[in-house]
């Protein structure tokens, strides 16, 4: 745990350093040899709460980023909008979410979880991209807006609706697809289907 926090403190510099509006937190899955779910959880909690003091000093918001619960064991323990925010809630100022729709645009309480991070000023970034029908990998197969099944549209205006006006950070991670195009072509794309779809 100590080697983790190290090692955010360092981020949380280099953030401010680059002049990021936060720092996201992927938060990590289950330590080796663990199958203790809700200790990894809280061992989130403690993390969060070690670094946050040199957070805020350095006014450095921290964005929690729930990632869809497939990614549970080894990437994020941290898996709705919901959690999240409970985490924020404990910790208090200084912290915040980061929505991702590729993560959460399945989640039933979604509005409402908007809702309730944009009434306490908790919504720190926004992330879109599209979830395809099949996904072939777990990790690099997300698709271009308007290729898959997420509602963008009805997602962004939950988000400005509640109060957001931040960047709306396109988020493709796609080694099958788009990495291997032209990326003069995949950024025309991205704008195209930014003002069609998003």
């Amino acid at each position: 745990l100590q080697a983790n926090i190290d090692d955010n403190r360092r981020a949380i510099d280099e953030a401010v350093a680059l002049g990021a509006e936060c720092l996201v937190l992927v938060v990590g899955g289950l330590p080796e040899g663990s199958r203790d779910i809700a200790r990894a959880r809280e061992q989130v909690f403690d993390g969060m709460s070690a670094i946050l003091g040199h957070a805020s000093s350095n006014r450095m918001p921290l964005a929690i980023e729930p990632l869809h619960p497939m990614y549970a064991a080894d990437r994020a323990c941290i898996n709705t909008m919901q959690h999240a925010l409970d985490i924020c809630d404990r910790l208090g100022e200084g912290t915040g979410v980061a929505v991702d729709v590729y993560h959460v645009w399945w989640d039933p309480s979604l509005e409402l979880q908007i809702a309730r991070a944009g009434h306490k000023g908790q919504l720190l970034a926004f992330h879109v991209c599209d979830w395809l029908v099949p996904t072939r990998d777990m990790l690099l197969d997300r698709g271009m807006m308007g290729d898959g099944v997420i509602e963008l549209r009805k997602i962004r205006g939950w988000i400005e609706a509640a109060g957001y006006n931040g960047c709306c950070e396109v988020e493709i991670f796609s080694s099958l697809d788009w990495w291997k195009k032209d990326p003069d072509h995949v950024l025309a794309t991205c704008v195209e289907r930014h003002q069609s779809v998003v």
